[in-house]
């Protein structure tokens, strides 16, 4: 079972430089860990977003892809990714790696700092209902990828979804 409260802290190049608690990570001026964006799509081509639960400690309530997280030490980034698609939305579905970009986006609420090395993956949906977790997930919807592929901040969404969304749609449309 992965370490929940612990997030692999990386150099710029991806490379494992330690470990740490989650939540110190995300304190000011935030340090640099591995997380994962998940983008799920269904067959007619309507990816699905999800507002984050307001019960989260940062960049609650806001809109953002289906999933992120972050693999705990010695986890696999594609088996993490699949897992907590399970663990939040009540979804099993296989997921591909579409590419990885850093960021750093400070909560305007909270302080708290999101500092990662974000590997964006996608996934085809073909189950009909979600179940997902309400500590996790506020409400969710499927819209039309071009729709909100730029979306950031100003438009209620995450500020690592733009760029996260722009590499998901260039691998999901090959």
């Amino acid at each position: 079972m992965p370490h929940r409260n612990e997030v692999v802290l990386v150099d710029e190049a991806g490379t494992a430089v330690g470990v740490s608690e989650k939540r110190a990570a995300h304190e000011a001026p935030g340090l640099l860990h591995l997380a994962f964006s998940v983008f799920l799509f269904r067959q007619d081509g309507l990816m699905l977003v999800q507002q984050r639960s307001v019960l989260k400690y940062h960049f609650p309530g806001i809109w953002a892809n289906a999933c992120c997280s972050h693999p705990g030490p010695g986890e696999d980034l594609r088996s993490s990714a699949e897992r907590r698609v399970l663990e939040e939305l009540g979804l099993e579905c296989s997921l591909r790696p579409a590419g990885s970009f850093i960021y750093r986006a400070v909560d305007p609420v909270s302080g708290l700092v999101e500092h990662e090395l974000d590997h964006v993956f996608v996934g085809l949906i073909t189950a009909s209902v979600l179940q997902p977790d309400p500590d996790e997930v506020e409400d969710w919807r499927f819209v039309e990828p071009d729709a909100v592929a730029c979306a950031g901040p100003a438009q209620g969404y995450a500020p690592w979804f733009g760029e996260a969304c722009e590499i998901a749609l260039r691998e999901w449309r090959g």
